[in-house]
């Protein structure tokens, strides 16, 4: 926890100059920053090998998640936590690498569907396996019922956030 004591100092420093700061949910907040630049730095390191960065790779994931392996551009934004604009700019890295493919939707052809190609398939399969033991390294010091307790927590904090309208 080393790595996060400059942070409990600066947090402690301001609430001398501010009591009412709220130290707990900061240290939260701050925590989950600093997990997210963690794990999206770990996760870029070994896709690099595989020509894809991060938000790439979640892009191709949430497709790979779905039962036709196709999304819609405000579906994959939604699923992806991403913005529409770096949607756009991921699928078109995606569709110039041959990973995914633009269609019109058979239901609305004012739509567009984003489907993952064969070739898009044959990457993540080649990718998975260094993802998983990535992603087995990163929780390697939880327990699974730790793991388990921290999921349901994370996902109280989301809901919370879900709720504030």
């Amino acid at each position: 926890m080393s790595s996060f004591l400059p942070t409990e100092q600066r947090l402690a420093l301001t609430r001398r100059r501010h009591p009412a700061f709220p130290r707990g949910p900061a240290v939260l907040v701050r925590l989950v920053k600093h997990l997210h630049k963690r794990i999206h730095d770990d996760a870029n390191t070994a896709l690099k090998a595989f020509g894809l960065n991060h938000p790439q790779y979640n892009l191709l994931m949430m497709l790979y998640g779905t039962a036709d392996h196709a999304l819609h551009p405000s579906q994959l934004a939604e699923a992806a936590g991403e913005k529409a604009a770096n949607i756009t700019r991921l699928t078109n890295e995606l569709c110039e690498k041959g990973l995914i493919a633009r269609a019109a939707s058979e239901g609305d052809r004012r739509k567009l569907v984003l489907t993952l190609t064969p070739a898009g398939l044959e990457l993540i399969g080649q990718l998975l396996p260094s993802i998983c033991d990535l992603l087995e390294e990163q929780t390697r010091g939880m327990s699974a019922r730790e793991q388990a307790e921290l999921e349901r927590l994370l996902k109280k904090f989301l809901d919370g956030f879900d709720r504030r309208g």
